[in-house]
């Protein structure tokens, strides 16, 4: 149950948007609300998006975040979480992406699917996403942080209410040429090498995300069902991260290596 009034929640939205507009990260949320608790995290997350949306941007799909047992146990949470991916958030391979645009960036290695009809329900599984998956593309996700992780003057550091508000921390996605049919793929076996400015930095299986990456997809269509909403055709689900993030410097040349799926590559001036 919300804590917070509507009015709290839309002016921590809208301190969110500055924050990304300004391009000049503020106190976590957490650290005025202590009492906040998820409901809260997500009803702000959805006023930000809702700015967004308003201000010219569109939906795309979703990513799924705190997927692999060791950042759940970071966080101090025993669930994944979910952010919105938008239009002005998609970024080709081969990108040359502006470092300055982002506060605090950091990368991520993903597969997204791509659905060719509706998932909804509660009761689904692997079998249900690849039927509905059109194809698997290997992506990387840009992760920023708008609120601080650590205060600087007070010490505090945020918690998943804070990354959760922040859009669960979701800032690009950086996107393959390469399409695959699931059908083909062992997709528990699919991995990948992350390379920044040719020193390999992260490596990992997308098995890390709940024991198979459909999971991560199940578990976001699970937790639509509640409130009506369904996974439409065409949406980009990226399904959770199965590598530690990267921190970004400015002139850091980024690829990933996905062996049989190919590379991703993208620059940072």
């Amino acid at each position: 149950m919300s804590t917070l009034t509507k009015q709290q929640i839309q002016s921590a939205a809208a301190a969110l948007y500055r924050a990304e507009q300004q391009k000049q990260q503020i106190s976590p949320i957490t650290q005025g609300f202590p009492d906040m608790d998820m409901d809260d995290a997500y009803a702000i997350q959805s006023d930000w998006v809702q700015q967004k949306i308003s201000a010219g941007d569109e939906l795309i799909g979703y990513k799924v975040g705190l997927t692999s047992r060791v950042m759940q146990r970071a966080m101090k949470i025993d669930t994944p979480d979910f952010g919105v991916l938008l239009k002005s958030m998609y970024f080709p391979d081969n990108s040359t992406i502006t470092h300055a645009d982002f506060t605090d960036p950091r990368i991520e290695v993903e597969l997204a699917f791509v659905l060719k009809k509706e998932l909804s329900g509660d009761k689904l599984g692997i079998d249900d996403v690849l039927d509905a998956t059109d194809y698997i593309v290997p992506a990387l996700e840009l992760i920023a942080a708008r609120s601080y992780r650590v205060d600087p003057e007070t010490g505090y550091t945020r918690t998943v209410m804070d990354t959760i508000s922040d859009n669960a921390a979701n800032a690009g996605i950086i996107v393959s040429d390469e399409h695959f049919s699931p059908q083909d793929l062992d997709l528990r076996w699919c991995g990948a090498l992350l390379y920044r400015n040719d020193v390999i930095e992260e490596s990992g299986l997308a098995a890390a995300v709940l024991d198979h990456p459909a999971n991560g997809i199940c578990w976001l269509a699970k937790r639509f069902a509640p409130h009506g909403i369904a996974l439409q055709p065409g949406q980009i689900l990226l399904s959770g991260s199965f590598t530690a993030p990267v921190i970004l410097e400015p002139g850091d040349v980024i690829r990933a290596d996905y062996g049989p799926l190919g590379e991703i590559n993208c620059r940072f001036s």
